[in-house]
C-alpha cells in the first residue's frame, strides 16, 4: 500500500515536487489504507470506504467501466458486506460504477447496498436522460483521451448507465446518520454541481469532500456543463477548513492529513474563487462588457503554481464567464451579438474585404505564434466560409493542434483538439 499521506505532505510542504512523487490523480484501482479501518481505491474517480460494525460505507463508486477493479481492490482488504453506497454527486465517474457493488451483493447472497444522495441527484440523472446525445458528444471532446487509454467513463450508446441505482435515501441541507456506530453528518453545498455532498465523520475528525478539492484549480468554469456556484463554493471551502479535520479525503487526488495544512489549502482555493468573483462583480457593477472583464481579471501567477491549484483541468478564464453567466445572463454587453447574423454569413462578407478566404486563413496561419487568440478567429472565419475548401481545413487543423499545445487546461485542449480532428476528418474525407 502506497503512503499517500507522506506524498500529499511532502508536495504541501515543498519538500517535493509532482516530478518527484508522480501525479496527484492517479487511476491505478490500488487500494491504500489510509488509517485504521479507512481507506482509498485511485480511480477515475475514488471510491473511499469507511469499516464499521454493521459492514462497509463506500463514498462513491467510481466509472461504469472502473466499478468492478474498485470492488475487487476493496474486497482484497475486507469482505464485509456493504452497507450504504453515498454518492458525493451524480457525476458518471462517481455514481456509474454503482452497479458493481450491486452486483457483489447478489453474488454473495446479502442485501443490497443503500444508496444515500442529495435530493437534486436524481433530478440530474433525469437531465441526463433528456440531453442524452448532447452529453455523449461533450464528454467525448472533455475525456476522448482518457477512453483511447482505456479509461472510459460511459457504458454502450447512452451516457447515463442504466445499472446507476438512484438514491434510496434523499436529503436537502443536511442528514445525521448513524451507521455500524459511526456517525456521519451529510452537508449540502452547492459548488461544482447543484447536488453535492461534503461529509464529516467526527469519530476519524475526517472530512469526504467529493470534487470539491481535486489538486487542481477548481472545476467552477467549464464551458461545455451546466452552470456551476463559485461564491457557494467558496463558502463551503470555508465551512471545511473551520471544521477542525485532520484528515481530508478529496475524490481526485491524494488525501491531506493535519489540521493546520488541510485549513491552509482549503482557504488558498476559497481566496482564488472569492477574488474572480469579486474582481468580475465589481466590473460588472461598473458597466463593463464581459469581453473586457475575461482579459482585465487576472489571478496572480504563483497561486496558480501551487501544487493543488495549477489550472490543468479548468481555469480562472472559464470561471469569469461562469459568473458573467449566473449573474449576468447570456448577453455579453456586445450589442452586435444580441440577434447576430448567421456565422457563415459575417464570414463570407469579412471574406470578401479580405479578397478570399484564404487570405484570412493565411494571416492566421502567420499568427498562430504570436497572436493564437486572433489565429483561431481567422481561420474559423475562413472555413465559415468556405466549408469545403481543402486547403483551408489544412491550415485550420495546423492552427488549432499547435493552440491545444500552447493550453494548459484539460478542458481548453479537450474543445481545440477536436476542432482541429474536425478539419483533419474533411481531408480525410477528400
Amino acid at each position: 500500500m502506497a503512503d499517500l499521506l507522506a506524498l500529499s505532505t511532502s508536495v504541501i510542504d515543498g519538500h517535493a515536487s509532482e516530478k518527484d512523487v508522480g501525479p496527484m490523480n492517479r487511476i491505478n484501482f490500488r487500494l491504500s489504507e489510509i488509517a485504521a479501518g479507512i481507506a482509498m481505491v485511485e480511480a477515475f474517480s475514488h471510491c473511499i470506504v469507511f469499516e464499521t460494525d454493521d459492514g462497509l460505507v463506500a463514498f462513491d463508486t467510481s466509472g461504469v467501466n472502473g466499478g468492478t477493479k474498485v470492488v475487487e481492490a476493496i474486497r482484497h482488504w475486507r469482505k464485509d458486506r456493504f452497507n450504504s453506497l453515498i454518492y458525493t454527486h451524480g457525476h458518471l465517474d462517481h455514481v456509474g460504477g454503482c452497479g458493481a457493488f450491486m452486483k457483489d451483493a447478489v453474488d454473495n447472497g446479502g442485501e443490497r447496498p443503500r444508496v444515500i444522495g442529495h435530493e437534486n441527484v436524481p433530478k440530474r440523472f433525469d437531465r441526463y436522460i433528456f440531453t442524452d446525445g448532447y452529453n455523449v458528444s461533450i464528454n467525448q471532446r472533455q475525456f476522448g483521451q482518457f477512453s483511447r487509454r482505456g479509461y472510459e467513463i460511459q457504458d454502450g450508446s447512452s451516457f447515463l448507465p442504466q445499472s446507476t441505482a438512484r438514491p434510496d435515501v434523499t436529503y436537502q441541507q443536511t442528514l445525521d446518520l448513524n451507521i455500524g456506530g459511526m456517525e456521519i453528518a451529510l452537508k449540502h453545498a452547492r459548488g461544482e454541481t447543484d447536488d453535492h455532498t461534503w461529509a464529516w465523520i467526527p469519530e476519524h475528525k475526517a472530512i469526504c469532500a467529493g470534487d470539491f478539492f481535486i489538486w487542481c484549480f477548481p472545476n467552477a468554469g467549464n464551458p461545455q456543463k451546466v452552470q456551476r456556484y463559485p461564491v457557494e463554493w467558496a463558502a463551503a471551502m470555508r465551512n471545511m477548513a473551520a471544521q477542525g479535520a485532520e484528515l481530508f479525503l478529496p475524490a481526485h487526488g491524494l488525501p491531506i492529513e493535519g489540521k493546520d495544512r488541510i485549513a491552509g489549502v482549503l482557504s488558498d482555493v476559497a481566496d482564488s474563487l472569492e477574488f474572480l468573483v469579486k474582481e468580475t462583480i465589481g466590473r460588472m457593477n461598473d458597466g463593463a462588457r464581459l469581453d473586457e472583464i475575461v482579459h482585465e481579471v487576472q489571478l496572480d501567477p504563483l497561486v496558480l503554481e501551487k501544487p493543488y491549484l495549477r489550472p490543468i483541468y479548468d481555469e480562472p478564464e472559464f470561471v469569469i464567464r461562469n459568473i458573467w453567466r449566473m449573474y449576468g445572463g447570456w448577453y455579453d454587453g456586445n450589442p452586435s451579438r444580441l440577434k447576430p447574423a448567421p456565422d457563415a454569413s459575417l464570414a463570407a462578407e469579412l471574406a470578401a474585404l479580405a479578397e478570399g478566404a484564404s487570405k484570412l486563413a493565411e494571416r492566421g496561419h502567420e499568427l498562430m505564434d504570436s497572436d493564437p487568440r486572433l489565429a483561431c478567429h481567422l481561420v474559423e472565419l475562413a472555413v465559415q466560409a468556405e466549408p469545403d475548401n481543402q486547403e483551408l481545413h489544412e491550415i485550420r487543423a495546423a492552427v488549432y493542434q499547435h493552440r491545444r499545445g500552447l493550453e494548459s487546461s484539460l478542458m481548453a485542449k479537450g474543445i481545440f483538439g477536436a476542432a482541429a480532428n474536425e478539419s483533419k476528418d474533411k481531408l480525410g474525407d477528400a
